[in-house]
């Protein structure tokens, strides 16, 4: 893997996580629910119960967010690189859905391991995390593709 590929897939993760995290911190104002990612992996660390500062969960949980997000788009790139799925629109929606998912299904888990539950609305958590996967893809394709 040459630095320009590693460039092109850390811009594109940093730049999808980072609009992805909008979407999700402005939802959950007009909810007025805490639909915070970052926020809600470092209500999972305390669940946990890591013995480390509260300053550090939260600094945990902000780098666990980039780096799922740099996990997912590395997933996006061995499937585009390959060629299994072409660098497209439709592939970008594709990959969000599928990414949507899989979101879903590891906060359930997540939240099944902690012994207390965040008093959050899950239906709506649910919904918005689907939607801002449908958006990380498309914003990590859009800027995937300008270093093709």
């Amino acid at each position: 893997m040459n630095f320009h590929i590693i460039l092109q897939i850390l811009i594109s993760s940093v730049a999808a996580t980072s609009v992805m995290t909008l979407f999700s911190y402005a939802v959950s104002m007009s909810a007025r629910e805490i639909y915070k990612e970052p926020l809600l992996l470092t209500y999972i660390l305390t669940g946990l119960h890591l013995k480390v500062s509260p300053n550090l969960k939260t600094v945990l949980g902000w780098i666990l967010h980039y780096l799922i997000g740099l996990c997912f788009v590395m997933g996006y790139h061995f499937l585009w690189f390959n060629e299994f799925l072409e660098v497209s629109w439709a592939a970008s929606i594709l990959l969000g859905i599928i990414s949507g998912i899989i979101g879903i299904i590891s906060w359930v888990i997540l939240f099944e391991i902690v012994p207390q539950k965040p008093n959050i609305d899950f239906k709506g958590y649910y919904i918005q995390l689907f939607v801002a996967h449908v958006i990380f893809s498309v914003i990590a394709f859009l800027v995937y593709k300008l270093f093709l």
